[in-house]
């Protein structure tokens, strides 16, 4: 398969004795599970194609059901698997819009041209995304709100931001 996959949780354990496992997503608030039909699971180097059955929220997981897994044995060998999503299924954005994976390896700079580093990683938190920059000799957390990011230039591979006083000190 060619086609880039985009994770969106990782399975964390099972949910009762019917097969339901329970999903940490990597951004709690999406909706985008209850649409899809076809997923990806990644493991241990390994990537095999589920049809997703079933999924609901559930004290700030989601639970989620595939077709033929039908017990608690079937399901505790999905632990710990990413589940991902082809990029195709997401659905379109509006202009000057981005999904936060796409800023992940983006060189950061701040207005005035200083390069800070490069992003590594998203993590959510009940606040809001942050960004992981890794510096030349620090990592830095950089809330991803309109406040804080000015640009993303996707085809030069940039990211300019407007750090409030203090931020890159933390």
């Amino acid at each position: 398969m060619s086609e880039r996959l985009i994770p969106l949780g990782e399975i964390v354990t099972t949910h009762g004795l019917d097969g339901w496992l329970k999903l940490n997503p990597f951004n709690p608030d999406t909706t985008l599970l209850a649409s899809l039909e076809k997923i990806y699971l990644e493991k241990n180097g390994m990537r095999s194609e589920h049809e997703l059955e079933s999924s609901k929220p559930h004290q700030g997981q989601l639970l989620i059901k595939f077709s033929g897994v039908n017990g608690i044995g079937e399901a505790q060998k999905w632990i710990g698997s990413i589940l991902c999503i082809a990029e195709t299924a997401l659905p379109p954005l509006d202009t000057g819009e981005y999904y936060h994976y796409q800023a992940v390896g983006l060189e950061v700079f701040d207005l005035q041209g200083e390069r800070i580093g490069v992003v590594k990683s998203v993590q959510s938190t009940a606040g809001g995304a942050l960004y992981v920059v890794q510096g030349s000799n620090k990592e830095h957390l950089i809330p991803a709100v309109k406040e804080i990011i000015e640009k993303g230039d996707f085809a030069a591979g940039k990211m300019f931001i407007n750090p409030p006083e203090g931020l890159l000190d933390l």
